[in-house]
């Protein structure tokens, strides 16, 4: 298992971003952290593989906290995932040796996207041999274990929705033990009612979920829905 660390000061978007984590085969979520004094604690404190790093920090940078970790004699690899698009960030992640660039707002593709191409490069540099002398075709190898195709746009999400929004009901209807209201699918993502009535219902339409009524006391029945296994 490849053990991530994942950074940012966000913890709503630290929680979307962990659970992205653990839908891809291979990695799991080692820590959590919200600053980068927090980071740089988990990653002395355990072994870390990767670190999925904001630039916006309360208290300094993530290439901050990058180039503290290289002077600190830590090699772990670092992708950067931040609003951050200035071209002069995007060089300075480059020269830290920072492994990829996901630009905010994504999707859980892109992500997984760049993960794969991580876990790619993993195997391919413990199939060349680890500490060994490389070769040219072996170091082309592993720097083309890097590439990645751009993730295509998702088909059929109608104006106003968005993917990670998408992924984030799907996967609390998928963990639920039982269909669950409007209500609670807002309660347990954080978004407004309406919103995860207008996301449900378009689920539901697109046959990801099952609708069922639950009638009460006040005659007006509750919508409930269920997770279609596919």
């Amino acid at each position: 298992m490849i053990d991530v660390l994942v950074v940012d000061d966000d913890f709503r978007v630290a929680e979307i971003n962990a659970k992205y984590v653990g839908k891809v085969p291979g990695f799991r979520v080692a820590a959590r952290a919200h600053s980068a004094a927090q980071a740089l604690a988990a990653v002395e404190r355990a072994p870390i593989d990767l670190v999925l790093l904001d630039q916006y920090l309360p208290d300094r940078t993530g290439l901050e906290l990058v180039h503290r970790m290289r002077e600190s004699g830590h090699g772990t690899d670092v992708i950067m995932i931040t609003a951050a698009s200035d071209v002069v960030t995007v060089q300075a992640a480059m020269r830290l040796g920072a492994l990829h660039y996901l630009v905010k707002p994504f999707t859980f593709t892109a992500l997984r996207t760049r993960l794969d191409s991580y876990a790619a490069l993993r195997r391919t540099v413990d199939r060349v041999g680890g500490r060994g002398v490389a070769g040219q075709e072996q170091v082309d190898r592993i720097f083309g274990a890097l590439r990645t195709t751009p993730a295509p746009s998702s088909p059929g999400l109608p104006s106003g929705h968005s993917e990670p929004t998408t992924d984030l009901i799907c996967d609390v209807l998928h963990r639920a033990a039982r269909p669950l209201s409007a209500h609670e699918v807002a309660a347990e993502t954080g978004l407004s009612r309406s919103t995860a009535q207008r996301y449900l219902r378009h689920l539901e339409q697109a046959g990801r979920l099952c609708l069922s009524l639950k009638y009460g006391d006040t005659g007006r029945p509750e919508h409930r829905y269920a997770w279609v296994a596919p």
